[in-house]
């Protein structure tokens, strides 16, 4: 089944072919925080001390965003999209529990089972870095824990003494809003359906960082997508030519935040002269070109009808590779432990 108009078949494999063919999609992503999220390890903001720009040799500290802080949230709306369509159950398959090894996000987003399978992701997501320094783009906030009543003082809960102030106040540093994360998400050797697949996912993922919180509103802005038959330049190396872009147009104006136009316009250009230097095949939709496929997306996933239809090719092809593929292996394996 075709889907889309707007891109010709000769970027995507008719069936997931088992080796590496050399087919990549990559999704250029500005990822935009709205709340006050947490990426964080060991209770303290991810951040890295790097160069500021490719152009401007002057060290910064920049927040990070792990892979897997990207990558995680995005499989899981993926998941409750194919548990709401019906093309999986929670029993069947629970996300790091049990894998049932032939839907589309064991197949897309690869799966570890020990001795019973594993299946290597076809999704690349590598870290992801702040445009603006750590200094300027993040806030500590003192947190409490107030009784049912709404105040800090006890009223004789849990055998307290009453007019006793609670202890239970704590510091914790938040990302600001308006930070901005450009991220390339890979996609190797897609289909037509697994391309739409993980677009959707990334267009309809809101909330990134710790899961334990009631923050971490994250908006994903796409600003193309790059076929090539190879890998194009990292997340560090996109965000310092952003940042080489603004210093040179004078739009960091530290410490307002930044504008999302200028972000916007800046990481266009520094994807394009980026792309002018890559060695490899690539095909770029960019501009006005992503703008018409944008919306052929938006228009596909925005009606039940497109979705389910996305999903239901997207599930035919995961089952089709794991039929296989993986029950082969599977049958070989049980076969082996009963000798």
């Amino acid at each position: 089944m075709t889907f889309l108009k707007t891109l010709d078949s000769k970027f995507f494999h008719k069936e997931i072919p088992y080796k590496p063919m050399g087919k990549y999609v990559h999704f250029l992503t500005i990822r935009v925080t709205e709340s006050y999220p947490l990426f964080q390890t060991d209770g303290e903001l991810n951040k890295a001390r790097v160069r500021a720009g490719i152009e401007n040799k002057t060290p910064i500290s920049r927040l990070s965003m792990f892979k897997r802080k990207q990558s995680t949230p995005e499989r899981l709306v993926g998941r409750e999209l194919l548990r709401n369509y019906g093309f999986i159950t929670a029993e069947e398959c629970e996300y790091n529990v049990n894998f049932a090894m032939n839907n589309p996000d064991c197949i897309i987003y690869g799966f570890a089972i020990g001795d019973s399978g594993s299946e290597k992701s076809k999704v690349v997501v590598d870290t992801a870095f702040s445009i603006t320094a750590f200094d300027r783009s993040h806030e500590s906030f003192t947190l409490n824990a107030p009784y049912e009543n709404g105040t800090m003082a006890s009223k004789g809960e849990a055998g307290s003494k009453p007019g006793e102030v609670t202890s239970r106040i704590n510091q914790q540093d938040h990302i600001l809003p308006q930070v901005f994360f450009p991220s390339i998400v890979t996609l190797k050797d897609p289909t037509e359906a697994g391309f739409l697949y993980v677009f959707n996912n990334i267009l309809r993922t809101r909330h990134y960082g710790a899961q334990t919180t009631r923050t971490g509103r994250v908006r994903n802005e796409l600003i193309g997508v790059v076929f090539a038959d190879g890998e194009i330049t990292s997340n560090l190396r996109w965000t310092q030519a952003i940042y080489d872009q603004m210093k040179a147009n004078n739009t960091l104006n530290s410490p307002d935040p930044l504008d999302e136009d200028d972000v916007i316009a800046a990481a266009k250009r520094a994807i394009e002269e980026l792309m002018s230097e890559e060695f490899i095949v690539h095909n770029d939709f960019i501009g006005d070109s992503f703008k018409t496929l944008l919306d052929e997306v938006k228009t596909l996933t925005g009606s039940e009808e497109g979705i389910k239809a996305i999903l239901q090719q997207a599930d035919a092809e995961a089952k089709a590779y794991a039929d296989k593929h993986i029950s082969k292996k599977k049958a070989a394996a049980k076969a082996g432990k009963k000798e």
